[in-house]
């Protein structure tokens, strides 16, 4: 059969179009098929831990809400209305830490905090960021966020600051304010 091209053209588009819209529906029942919902394993309301290391207190985590995820490939804990973390040292030493908003990744020991975070030593230096990590198995805190820190030398104001938990070590990048210096 020798039909013009035109027509050819138009009964190719029209099967084209024919086969896209019958499996429509398919595709969707399909997608249906792999969702899996993304529901905490269990979940706590006004939650107050306690670490130990040895029969010492190494840290106290105080919030309002936890969902733990520990039930995903990569499992993690959120805190959605915030933390209160206090971390104790080897003198008992304290650094208190909140934020609006954090999450505890398990496999990497990383900790986002998000939101207002504030980290205060006992010798009254005090950090202030929107976004700041810790790495629980160094003890290391680190953001690239902007960032306003106070201490007895005056205030600084940056951004990009890495630290330890007991302040002793602290590397900033761009940083502006008072700052003294022995050297």
């Amino acid at each position: 059969m020798n039909l013009p091209k035109r027509y050819s053209v138009l009964i190719a588009a029209s099967i084209v179009l024919t086969a896209f819209y019958g499996c429509e529906s398919n595709f969707k029942e399909v997608q249906k098929i792999n969702f899996s919902e993304f529901v905490p394993g269990s979940d706590a309301d006004t939650v107050n831990i306690k670490y130990t290391d040895s029969g010492r207190i190494t840290g106290v985590l105080i919030s309002p809400k936890m969902l733990d995820y520990s039930n995903l490939n990569f499992p993690f804990t959120e805190f959605p209305k915030g933390i209160d973390v206090t971390l104790y040292d080897k003198k008992q030493k304290r650094t208190f830490i909140k934020g609006n908003y954090a999450v505890s990744y398990k496999d990497t020991g990383i900790i986002d905090l998000i939101g207002k975070v504030k980290i205060t030593s006992e010798d009254g230096q005090v950090l202030e960021t929107e976004q700041l990590y810790f790495d629980q198995k160094n003890e290391w805190f680190y953001t690239e966020r902007k960032f306003k820190l106070t201490d007895a030398k005056g205030v600084s104001f940056g951004q990009g600051i890495d630290f330890s938990k007991d302040f002793k070590v602290i590397n900033s990048q761009r940083i502006s304010g008072e700052i003294e210096s022995n050297e």
